[in-house]
């Protein structure tokens, strides 16, 4: 019966069969990979250089970013590889790595996600407290905390579900390489082992969502006594893209995973893969950018010098 140690490489589900819809895919994947390095970079980049952004809400939003830019970076790449030249193959120890990274960033980021909702609430509902609770050292332990907690928790899944023994083919039924996928080639109960690491993980996952709700819930009620209208625009306007990001960020994911299995079939399954794994970190920087005027300002300020650097 062949194992693991027997299995080179696996073979990813394509996109489509004929050459034309190959290299669309390619193109699409090429401009929406594109986007996501221009706008995640311009706000690591605007972010880190000026000075008026370094606040804990900026903090947290710059490390988003670099989640988001190794998100997409784990899946998309080797994506329009196979679509280019026409190859499902990816090796094991890069399906490996695939799973290992994309697991680490997903989770860390989910956790930031997490964090910068506690952000808005202390910023709205204590604001007195604000410099105390969040302090440059508190806001870079809580980020560590997240990159680490999410480094763990990769290292723990990539270990438990590359150390099964695999007699079910190599095909997996995705464009990436996803813990579930590889489980189903499992031939031993040992599978139990990661099936209790994905319900802790789901577990983990369930407890921030409901502390987000909660801290969403407290936020609209410390905004509703707002006794200005333009206080509480202001305010709850400085909520909108991450509970837009959050939203995005959960919808997907819950749709990926709670679905009905009658919903399940290779092409819906590809789609919602997509849906989760490549668009939000695509769309997070326009939703942060677009109803930013801080962001805006400070991105013009540095276009502006820029240009006059490069005109003397």
């Amino acid at each position: 019966m062949p194992n693991s140690s027997s299995v080179s490489e696996f073979l990813l589900l394509a996109f489509a069969d004929t050459r034309e819809l190959q290299l669309l895919h390619f193109a699409l994947f090429l401009g929406i990979y594109l986007a996501a390095l221009l706008g995640n970079g311009l706000i690591i980049t605007t972010v880190a250089c000026d000075h008026n952004l370094h606040t804990p809400m900026y903090f947290f939003l710059l490390n988003l970013a670099l989640l988001d830019l190794g998100c997409i970076s784990t899946t998309l790449p080797k994506a329009m590889d196979n679509a280019l030249w026409d190859n499902r193959a990816i090796s094991y120890q890069g399906c490996a790595a695939q799973v290992l990274f994309f697991v680490f960033f997903f989770g860390s980021e989910y956790s930031i996600l997490t964090i910068m909702a506690y952000d808005r609430y202390v910023a709205i509902c204590k604001p007195l407290h604000y410099g105390s609770l969040l302090g440059s050292g508190t806001c870079a332990q809580m980020a560590a905390a997240a990159w680490g907690s999410g480094f763990l928790n990769a290292v723990l899944h990539t270990a438990t579900t590359f150390s099964l023994p695999l007699c079910q083919g190599n095909s997996v039924d995705q464009f990436f390489c996803q813990i579930p996928q590889i489980v189903k080639l499992s031939c031993s109960d040992a599978y139990l082992k990661e099936v209790e690491l994905l319900a802790f993980s789901f577990s983990f996952v369930f407890g921030c969502f409901v502390f987000i709700v909660v801290s969403y819930i407290q936020i609209f009620r410390a905004v509703q006594r707002i006794p200005s209208e333009q206080g509480r625009h202001k305010a709850f306007s400085t909520c909108l893209p991450h509970l837009a990001v959050v939203s995005l960020f959960v919808s997907t994911d819950m749709f990926a995973y709670l679905k009905p299995p009658s919903l399940s079939s290779p092409s819906l399954d590809l789609v919602v893969a997509v849906l989760y794994s490549v668009v939000p970190p695509a769309v997070n920087p326009l939703i942060y950018s677009m109803r930013n005027q801080d962001l805006k300002d400070a991105l013009r300020r540095l276009m502006t010098r820029d240009v006059s650097k490069s005109k003397k």
